[in-house]
């Protein structure tokens, strides 16, 4: 697997996901591990691992890879959230358990958040009043994909895979209307304006010096 390059002082998201209700179920963390390297792709800058007992970290430089990362963690359903956005030491360590620096603060402290936010989810930056609104946008869209049902899954993941309505329609057996009433239903067209306006935001979080974090 590929890892992208960071350079010193970079801003850079790093991800603590925490299992929920893991005392009550099976270990997730190695699923986990497949889930984010899927989302990720070539944009991951260390390999992803098992943190801390069923909590799992990831370090990305891309807003577009983070956010990927966190939205296939929280379709999964048995994860919490904690997306953290500063800057960390360099030379990046080979386990990112040994990884320093702000973000990861700012990912723990948002992970915490998360266990009982809405959405599962919550960000953290030294620009607080920023990051609450990065938090705000992607917790609405948590919400959207949460209200998804089966079938508006099945159009989104077919569109994912690059197939048309009426591709999908043939495949399904369905007709093309009944694709597109899927796709509305599900609110693919809102989550397709949404998620490059959210990775915009994301991107523009500052990672000047912190105060004092933002409570829930």
């Amino acid at each position: 697997m590929k890892f992208i390059d960071l350079s010193l002082g970079r801003t850079v998201f790093v991800l603590t996901a925490d299992q929920r209700d893991s005392r009550t179920s099976a270990d997730l963390v190695p699923a986990g591990v497949d889930l984010v390297q899927r989302a990720a792709g070539d944009r991951l800058a260390i390999p992803v691992q098992r943190n801390a007992g069923d909590e799992l970290q990831a370090l990305t430089g891309s807003a577009a890879g983070a956010l990927a990362i966190a939205l296939a963690l929280l379709r999964d359903g048995g994860w919490s959230v904690g997306l953290g956005v500063g800057s960390v030491d360099t030379p990046l360590p080979d386990d990112i358990r040994a990884g320093r620096g702000p973000a990861f603060v700012l990912a723990r402290d948002a992970v915490d958040r998360a266990k009982n936010a809405p959405g599962r989810v919550a960000v953290a930056a030294a620009d607080f009043r920023a990051a609450q609104d990065a938090e705000a946008y992607l917790r609405l869209l948590v919400d959207l994909r949460d209200r998804r049902s089966a079938q508006g899954w099945e159009v989104a993941d077919l569109l994912e895979e690059g197939l048309t309505q009426k591709d999908i329609a043939a495949r399904l057996g369905i007709t093309p209307t009944a694709v597109s009433l899927r796709a509305k239903a599900g609110g693919l067209r809102l989550e397709e304006a949404a998620i490059p306006a959210l990775e915009r935001t994301l991107a523009a979080l500052d990672s000047g010096s912190a105060t004092d974090p933002v409570q829930d």
